[in-house]
């Protein structure tokens, strides 16, 4: 090693935040497995010592003083290890350090070192990128559209990073049906998690992977958080999301401020905020309802936009019976059942509807 390689470790410290000595570590661990790689027959008591101040890496096998050797990879005659600088005075049973020779080990250690201050770098890098979004899962992320890959549907992403621009990946289950896309396209995705990755060799090595989603019910969420003030503040609350992306939502709102009537901040001016968040989902339609902490009048709010003349819940508490008028039945069903199962999944009972005159 020479002064160069250690300033490398300083300033690979200084600008990525890996400590010198983490390094080292590494560089250590690197060059015992390299060395008995070369060695096979070496034992495992070989030990690296590194002077970043006079910039000298040794190699040197720990071994025992005995009168008599009977493995001569862990053990030393004691007068042979009174030879050895520095022992001139150790006794039988001591433990001393015999300097290794070997010709290739210099070209092993520098070869070793490169690959380690490299795979530091990866590491790093990889390690702010996960930083950086972690921080950011569960929010909304904006994107634009770099490639499509016309064999699997799915879509290259590119996002700006704090270092460099990153990459992402939205899958075909994670795309809103009929949905087309672009190259150039802005297009807003929503980060449902960040994992780090898996590490393996240079070739191999992945970094964060980023969960994206434009299917995810978080998704409706955050999108009304960045336009109604009132949901972004607190003072509306989404209780509950319900969603088959592509065809229809259900949001169920409340109010923490009696002033503040919770359905009518989502639908905004004209309809301005609700119709903003259609047009972000390709036309989507949204239900908003009013939540309710009566269960059979939360169960007739979700199933909007049908009428319902009655609810009433069972004794367990599980099934609402709900009566319609015999003309909105179709509409309180739902095209293959779309409308009640959206109001069950929102509302999280099971419903039973039924007809003015089946009733009867």
């Amino acid at each position: 090693m020479n002064e160069e390689f250690y300033q490398a470790l300083e300033d690979l410290e200084k600008e990525r935040g890996i400590p010198k000595d983490y390094m080292l570590e590494k560089i250590r661990q690197a060059l015992t497995a390299a060395y008995h790689r070369e060695n096979p027959t070496a034992g495992d008591n070989v030990e690296f010592a590194m002077d970043p101040e006079t910039s000298v890496l040794q190699m040197f096998a720990v071994k025992t003083v005995v009168e008599e050797v009977t493995d001569p990879t862990a053990e030393i005659l004691h007068e042979r290890a009174k030879a050895l600088p520095g022992y001139s005075k150790c006794a039988i049973g001591d433990i001393v350090k015999v300097r290794l020779e070997t010709k290739s080990f210099t070209r092993i250690a520098a070869q070793t070192a490169k690959q380690v201050i490299i795979q530091g770098i990866r590491e790093s890098e990889r390690g702010a990128i996960y930083r950086e979004f972690a921080s950011r899962e569960q929010e909304i992320l904006n994107t634009q559209v770099y490639k499509i890959d016309r064999k699997t549907g799915a879509v290259i992403l590119t996002i700006a990073g704090k270092n460099e621009e990153q990459t992402l990946l939205l899958a075909p289950a994670e795309q809103i049906k009929g949905e087309i896309y672009s190259e150039g396209q802005h297009l807003k995705v929503y980060l449902v998690g960040v994992m780090k990755g898996v590490a393996g060799n240079a070739k191999t090595a992945k970094g964060p992977q980023l969960q994206i989603s434009r299917t995810h019910p978080g998704f409706i969420r955050k999108l009304f958080e960045s336009e109604v003030p009132e949901v972004y503040d607190g003072t509306v609350e989404i209780v509950s999301v319900a969603r088959e992306a592509g065809s229809r939502t259900k949001i169920a709102v409340r109010s923490n401020d009696e002033a503040v009537e919770p359905v009518g901040a989502c639908v905004g001016p004209k309809g301005a905020r609700v119709n903003n968040v259609v047009d972000e989902i390709a036309g989507e339609k949204i239900d908003i309802i009013k939540y309710s902490e009566d269960p059979a009048e939360y169960v007739a709010a979700a199933l909007a936009p049908a009428t319902v003349l009655s609810s009433v819940m069972s004794e367990d508490g599980k099934v609402c019976e709900v009566m319609v008028p015999d003309d909105q039945l179709s509409l309180a069903i739902g095209r293959e059942g779309q409308n009640a199962r959206l109001a069950a999944k929102l509302t999280g009972y099971k419903i039973d509807i039924r007809s003015k005159s089946f009733v009867k």
